[in-house]
């Protein structure tokens, strides 16, 4: 009796949570009715949905304290150690692109890209370095982090694209050109954020837009969580999708918990957002 009793309670809580979270999904069709301009901020929890695993946390690639050489995975991945060491951050940067090899863009990066055909403007800030967001088809994306994909030598300048490490003839690769070392076109760990992509997202924003989202991502870095704090301060909704509790969840108008790509679907689905 006590176990019926247990499992009638909990099915009671999830059919509450998931009426709240229909409610808050039908909040959200409301405010995209009168917007114009929206504007995405995503992380890593948005390519999780693709298999990718975060980097940190449960199930992350690095969910541990050092690396095989003793120290943090920052220091691995820092502009400073692929000056002095690049074999070592060739290293991890090469584990990061096996695991999201075999992976592509989602239902959640094929929503946001629908939305272009909808809205007046729709502007994507990444974190990702993985491209899926141009893949799906979105045409406004700043990658603040860059793309793994964009090799450039360190040297000379030399650069091209390259789907898949396993078809380099060495790691560290090498320039074709001047022998320098070749490295991934993405911020590492020390390094300062790109000055074009930064200059486009301050232009995006004085223009102003009239929704904001924060997809799949803790907003532990200030650029991330500023947009969603700027919208407060400006009387702009602001809509959080993540399962967990993050920096700023309690600042969102609405906070929605599950899987972005689960809930980018129900939105699109729902109200007048068609096909």
């Amino acid at each position: 009796m006590k176990n019926m009793v247990h499992i009638g309670d909990k099915l009671r809580r999830t059919f509450y949570m998931l009426k709240t979270e229909t409610q808050k999904i039908e909040k959200v069709v409301s405010l995209l009715d009168k917007a114009r301009r929206i504007f995405f901020i995503t992380g890593a929890g948005i390519s999780a949905d693709s298999g990718l695993p975060t980097y940190r946390g449960i199930g992350g690639l690095y969910n541990t304290n050092t690396t095989d050489e003793g120290i943090s995975i920052e220091t691995a991945l820092s502009g400073k150690m692929m000056e002095e060491d690049p074999a070592v951050t060739w290293k991890y940067l090469a584990q990061m692109e096996e695991a999201c090899r075999a992976a592509t863009y989602n239902r959640a990066h094929e929503v946001i890209a629908k939305m272009e055909s909808v809205f007046e403007e729709v502007w994507v800030l990444t974190q990702n370095i993985d491209g899926f967001h141009q893949a799906a088809g979105s045409a406004n994306v700043i990658d603040i982090h860059g793309d793994i994909h964009k090799l450039i030598c360190m040297e000379c300048g030399y650069n091209k694209e390259v789907k898949d490490y396993s078809a380099l003839d060495e790691i560290p690769p090498r320039c074709p050109d001047c022998g320098g070392i070749v490295r991934p076109g993405v911020v590492l760990f020390g390094e300062s954020l790109p000055q074009d992509r930064c200059e486009i997202l301050m232009c995006e924003w004085q223009k102003g837009f009239d929704i904001v989202f924060s997809v799949g991502t803790t907003s532990v870095f200030p650029y991330i969580a500023q947009p969603v704090m700027e919208a407060k301060r400006r009387g702009i909704p602001a809509v959080e999708i993540n399962p967990g509790e993050t920096g700023v969840s309690h600042i969102v108008d609405i906070k929605i918990k599950g899987k972005a790509a689960e809930i980018l679907d129900e939105i699109w689905k729902s109200g007048f957002i068609k096909s």
